[in-house]
C-alpha cells in the first residue's frame, strides 16, 4: 500500500526515508518540499538523488485537495466543502479580518457527541480524518488565499479545531497533524496560534497538554450535570466534576489560560443564577470565557438568548474578575457559523 507523505510528521518521514535505504535527512528534505514549496510531484524535489526520486512513487504519493467548492458569506467568511477520496464531504471556514485570517477546520466526518443544539450532530459519526486530511484543509485554504490576494495576500494566522467532529476522539491523528502544522519544515505555525476545542474528553486532555503547547478550549455550556446531560450526552461519561478537575490538572504554561466556551441558550442556561454558579465552579481554573451567541439550526428547537440577557450574564462574570468576551457570529447566512457545519456544501 502506498504511503501518503502528508500523513507523516517529520519523524515519520525520516523513518520512511530510512525504510527505503536513505539517510534520515532525506525525510527532512521531503517535508520542506511538501510544505515550504507546496510541491505535488517527487520529480521536482531537485535536491534528492534522481534514483530516489524515481523510487518514491513506487512507495508513496502526495495528497492534496483540489476538488472543492466554496460559498462566501455577506461578512466575507468563506465556507469550503472538501470531497475526500471515499466521497465523504467535510467543511472548513475561513474568517477574515483586515490583518489576519482565522481558519476553522474539521477533525472528523460528522460527530458522535450528539450535542442537542448542534447541526453537525445530526450527521452522526462517519469516520476520523487522517492527518493528511486535516493538514490539507490548511494547505488548500492557504493556496486559495494566495491566489485571491496575490502580493497583498493575508496568510492564515490562527487555526482552530472547531469544525466538524470532536478532535480529542481522534487524538493520535490530531497530534500528528499538529506536529506537521507547527514544524519549521512543515507549515511553521506558532503553537500559540492554534486552538483545539473539546466537549470534554477527559482522558485525552492531559495527553494534548503534555505533547503539545497549543491552546485548549472547553465547550462547557452548562453549570449543572442535569442541564449538561441534556445538552451534551458526553457529560454522562465525564460529568462536570471530572471535567473541572481535568482543567485544574491540565499542564498549562504560565500566563496561558484555558478558553471556556459557553453558548447562550434562551431560557436554558442563561439566568443570572447560572452566571453566578459558573463563576463559582471555574474559580480554580486559569481561564477566560467566551460567551457564544447561538446560531439557530434548522430542525433544532433552541433559541439564542437576548442581547440584554447576554450582557447581564457577562457583567456578573466580569464582577467576579473573569475576562469575558462575547463572540460575534460569522457566516451564519451560509450555515458556516459555529454548530452549523453539516457537510451540506457538496463538492462538484
Amino acid at each position: 500500500m502506498l504511503v501518503d507523505c502528508k500523513d507523516l510528521d517529520l519523524k515519520g518521514l525520516e523513518t520512511f526515508a530510512e525504510s527505503l535505504g536513505q539517510p534520515a535527512f532525506r525525510g527532512r528534505q521531503i517535508m520542506a518540499w511538501l510544505y515550504r514549496r507546496g510541491l505535488r510531484d517527487f520529480s521536482e524535489m531537485t535536491d534528492l538523488a534522481k534514483s530516489f526520486r524515481a523510487l518514491l512513487p513506487e512507495h508513496a504519493y502526495i495528497s492534496h485537495f483540489d476538488d472543492y467548492v466554496t460559498e462566501v458569506s455577506a461578512d466575507g467568511s468563506v465556507k469550503f466543502g472538501f470531497k475526500l477520496s471515499d466521497g465523504q464531504i467535510i467543511e472548513s471556514v475561513n474568517i477574515p479580518e483586515p490583518d489576519r485570517n482565522t481558519l476553522c477546520i474539521s477533525s472528523q466526518v460528522g460527530c458522535a457527541m450528539k450535542c442537542s443544539f448542534c447541526q453537525t450532530a445530526t450527521m452522526g459519526f462517519k469516520r476520523n480524518l487522517t492527518p493528511a486530511e486535516m493538514v490539507n484543509q490548511v494547505c488548500a485554504v492557504r493556496d486559495y488565499l494566495h491566489a485571491a490576494g496575490g502580493e497583498d495576500n493575508v496568510p492564515i494566522s490562527n487555526l482552530v479545531f472547531m469544525g466538524m467532529g470532536e478532535p480529542l476522539n481522534n487524538i493520535e491523528h490530531l497530534l500528528t497533524a499538529i506536529s506537521i502544522l507547527t514544524d519549521q519544515k512543515g507549515l511553521d505555525m506558532a503553537s500559540r496560534r492554534i486552538t483545539v476545542s473539546t466537549c470534554g474528553i477527559v482522558p485525552h486532555m492531559r495527553t494534548l497538554g503534555e505533547q503539545t503547547s497549543v491552546n485548549l478550549a472547553i465547550s462547557l455550556h452548562a453549570v449543572d450535570n442535569e442541564t449538561r446531560n441534556r445538552l451534551m450526552p458526553v457529560n454522562r461519561k465525564y460529568p462536570l466534576e471530572a471535567l473541572i478537575q481535568a482543567c485544574r490538572d491540565y499542564p498549562i504554561q504560565k500566563r496561558k489560560r484555558i478558553m471556556i466556551e459557553y453558548v447562550m441558550l434562551d431560557g436554558i442556561n442563561d439566568s443570572d443564577e447560572e452566571a453566578h454558579r459558573l463563576a463559582a465552579i471555574l474559580r480554580p481554573v486559569p481561564c477566560k470565557i467566551n460567551l457564544l451567541v447561538y446560531n439557530e439550526c434548522k430542525g433544532l428547537d433552541f433559541k439564542p438568548s437576548s442581547r440584554d440577557r447576554i450582557l447581564s450574564f457577562q457583567e456578573i462574570l466580569r464582577r467576579a474578575h473573569y475576562s469575558v468576551f462575547i463572540r460575534s457570529s460569522r457566516g451564519s447566512d451560509i450555515a458556516a457559523a459555529c454548530g452549523q457545519l453539516a457537510g451540506k456544501l457538496n463538492s462538484a
